[in-house]
């Protein structure tokens, strides 16, 4: 079992406990959830696009305290991607850098969402991890 931050450890349970069905209905739960950008985010100028997404998917990092905090914008047409960047977010929120680095992929599969996901959905959500670890890094 790869070693996660708490919280994100957190939501994996919580996926890992669930059917498949629910798999999906709590990915929409945080999609939901996801908070609107800063209105300094709102042109894109900062923001990293992750190109692999099939959907424009936008990652901005910034210092929170001692920790990092991860803005994403991504449509509403887009509820799995939506959620689960928006569970990534909250997963990491005030981790630092070499926090975040040090996650791996691996938990998607632990959290069964190679069950309700299709591959390609699969490589662009990890496509998201790998965006939010460069920009940790570069803010190290």
């Amino acid at each position: 079992m790869p070693h996660l931050p708490p919280r994100l450890r957190e939501i994996v349970e919580e996926f890992k406990a669930s059917d498949r069905d629910e798999k999906l209905e709590l990915l929409l739960e945080y999609a939901d959830r996801m908070p609107p950008l800063p209105e300094s985010l709102q042109n894109h100028q900062h923001m990293e696009q992750v190109h692999e997404c099939m959907s424009p998917v936008f990652v901005y990092a910034e210092r929170e305290g001692a920790g990092l905090r991860f803005h994403f914008d991504v449509p509403e047409e887009a509820p799995t991607t939506r959620g689960y960047a928006s569970l990534l977010a909250e997963g990491l929120r005030g981790c630092t850098a070499a926090q975040v680095a040090a996650v791996s992929s691996d938990f998607i599969q632990e959290m069964g969402l190679h069950r309700v996901l299709s591959p390609q959905r699969l490589n662009g959500i990890s496509a998201i991890l790998a965006y939010m670890k460069r920009q940790a890094l570069r803010l190290g």
